[in-house]
């Protein structure tokens, strides 16, 4: 299934993308997608039921703002230089165990509302990443294919990172990666069945029409499952919390001098296969 919500900021509803591609109100079904919902089996049961039967009434997305796909969120663990080709374009020697790092909630934004460049920005970066979606409260995962079990679904993350911020201010990466807006997520919440294989998407970001990311989830140093079992070694994760993965070669900072980072008025498209896109306009501060 596509989760996704819908409407203003702070004031969507809850809905479904079906198979034709039509959208349907899920606001008399349940109250919102969020982790008690993704831990509700039940209630899971009765959104699919409803979707397949086709009695789900229709929305008119005409003008129709989309909102983060998942509400209330616990927490956002990052996963930080996860892929082979990102490693090498910023000379960078592989990790030999998952960087961690986080962003707060209130980092999330719909995916096409504006993400705005922190006043005094003068490096502020894309990263195209899956995020992974808990289900299931997670901790002491022994193997992968208990982690997997643990994984509602998957959705875009835009991980917007100012580059000074995080590496020349001092301490640990969370002030360049914890500005307002600078995690676009969605449009939607694919559920873990509707992706046969995590290590098998393609990846890919454009600024400004030029493509930027071109990437597949296959480059991953740690694999999805590998990142859910090793973080639940160290951290209770629960249902409506997040995971970003990490982000594949093409970010500014492994460019060639002057490196093209982010200005208000650039325009930022990224999209995972099977997953959706997004589409941003940059705007200062």
């Amino acid at each position: 299934m596509k989760l996704l919500r819908v409407g203003t900021a702070g004031a969507e509803r809850p809905a479904l993308l079906d198979a034709e591609g039509v959208l349907r109100d899920l606001s008399g079904l349940v109250p919102d997608i969020d982790g008690p919902l993704l831990a509700d089996d039940a209630a899971l049961g009765r959104i699919r039921a409803a979707a397949e039967s086709g009695g789900l009434p229709e929305l008119d997305a005409t003008g129709l703002r989309i909102g983060p796909p998942l509400a209330r969120i616990g927490k956002i663990v990052c996963i930080g230089l996860n892929y082979h080709d990102h490693a090498r374009e910023t000379g960078a020697e592989p990790p030999a165990e998952p960087v961690i790092f986080f962003k707060a909630a209130d980092t999330v934004v719909g995916p096409h509302d504006t993400v705005l460049v922190p006043r005094r920005s003068t490096r502020t970066d894309w990263e195209v990443e899956l995020a992974v979606v808990i289900g299931r409260t997670a901790r002491y995962l022994e193997s992968h294919e208990e982690a997997l079990e643990h994984v509602a679904g998957y959705a875009v993350a835009h991980d917007v990172s100012e580059r000074e911020f995080q590496m020349d201010r001092g301490g640990t990466w969370d002030k360049g990666k914890n500005c307002e807006t600078f995690n676009p997520l969605g449009p939607w919440l694919v559920t873990a069945d509707e992706v046969a294989d995590p290590q098998d998407l393609s990846l890919k970001l454009w600024v400004n029409g030029e493509l930027k990311q071109d990437g597949t989830t296959a480059e991953q140093i740690f694999p999805v499952a590998e990142v859910v079992r090793y973080v639940s070694q160290f951290m209770t994760l629960y249902p409506g919390d997040v995971i970003n993965t990490g982000t594949p070669a093409g970010v500014a900072f492994g460019q060639p001098e002057p490196k093209p980072y982010l200005r208000a008025g650039d325009v930022v498209e990224l999209e995972i296969e099977g997953l959706g896109r997004q589409r941003q306009e940059l705007k200062d501060a």
